[in-house]
């Protein structure tokens, strides 16, 4: 019998919205001053992270939904490497990517094009790795050390007072921890059961708040809480 991977695919009712990141690479290799539009994607998720925690990663960027909608299916889902979540390579990745960004935005500077050009690059590099990554191991393991995502995780809300808008996954304290299926949908590999005894939820600053745990929890003893 072949032996089952701990982690799975899990479809997801969420709008499709990989296509933007396909349309943003098409186009802006024609038309480089395009490469701007990806400021959008390197301070939303920041941004909202402050009342929301990573919910952009998971509902909004566009290759995060390609990672979970396309990738997701034919992925081995073999575990995240923990090395790359250690808060020491995550740190080297933000200066890594962005030491690269300011280098050829410094040579590209006044010329629109060749700044637009630049951040063109990164997204389609990043792309390409974080693909690679998903045949190797998971869908979502770029976004465990994802510079974005790290900033998001780090400046998420972890202590009360919380924003009107934060929400956390509440495990039931009757969970037995026996079937951990809400670990085997979560698409960074985290364990939601963990928290079953906390009051104020599973905190990891890594929660997409996707709600796969919720809606795959056979005893569905896992809900969505707002901490305000």
């Amino acid at each position: 019998m072949k032996k089952q991977r701990f982690h799975k695919h899990y479809k997801r009712n969420t709008p499709s919205f990989y296509w933007i990141l396909f349309l943003y690479l098409i186009i802006g290799y024609f038309f480089p001053a395009i490469g701007f539009m990806a400021l959008i994607c390197m301070i939303g998720p920041i941004l909202t992270s402050l009342f929301r925690g990573r919910y952009w990663c998971g509902h909004i960027c566009p290759r995060g939904n390609m990672y979970d909608r396309l990738l997701s299916k034919y992925s081995p889902h073999r575990p995240i490497p923990k090395f790359v979540r250690t808060s020491g390579f995550r740190l080297f990745m933000i200066f890594f990517i962005f030491a690269m960004f300011g280098i050829q935005l410094y040579f590209s500077w006044g010329e629109w094009n060749g700044m637009g050009k630049v951040f063109w690059n990164i997204i389609l590099a990043t792309t390409i790795v974080g693909v690679l990554l998903s045949f190797i191991y998971a869908p979502r393991t770029w976004c465990s050390f994802c510079p974005m995502g790290t900033l998001s995780s780090w400046v998420s809300p972890k202590r009360v007072p919380f924003p009107k808008s934060f929400t956390s996954v509440h495990v039931s304290d009757t969970c037995e921890e026996k079937c951990k299926i809400c670990a085997r949908v979560c698409p960074m590999h985290l364990v939601p059961y963990t928290s079953r005894f906390d009051k104020l939820g599973y905190l990891d600053g890594d929660c997409l708040k996707c709600k796969n745990c919720i809606q795959a929890c056979p005893f569905k003893i896992i809900e969505m809480k707002n901490l305000s």
